[in-house]
């Protein structure tokens, strides 16, 4: 069984059973080495929010700062509201198209996910 959340020390890293902040899977920048690494996702979901639609980006390797430094900087681009959660930024309303485009902007490895 593995712990993804600890009430005393927050998220756990999959890889070492140890708190994020504490991860010993360090890759070869100094980085934690985080799941989905490789291809960051943009979906488009609309489970528990009335019927509302938000983009969610998933995968991408960054820690909570820079996190939520990006997830600031797609909200302006976008001019809609959102948040991060769980490791993953949401952003409202139906922006994939150009959350992907802004994402290969900056070097990452973005795709388009679901219908």
């Amino acid at each position: 069984m593995n712990i993804v959340y600890r009430s005393d020390v927050g998220r756990i890293c999959p890889g070492c059973q140890r708190p994020v902040a504490q991860c010993a899977c360090k890759d070869a920048r100094g980085k934690p080495a985080r799941p989905g690494t490789g291809v960051v996702r943009v979906s488009r979901s609309t489970q528990g929010r009335g019927g509302k639609v938000v983009s969610v980006i998933s995968g991408l390797p960054l820690g909570d700062v820079e996190l939520a430094a990006l997830a600031a900087d797609l909200k302006k681009r976008c001019g809609a509201g959102g948040a991060v959660r769980e490791g993953s930024i949401e952003i409202q309303g139906e922006h994939r198209d150009a959350l992907v485009a802004e994402l290969v902007k900056r070097g990452f490895a973005a795709k388009r996910s679901g219908g």
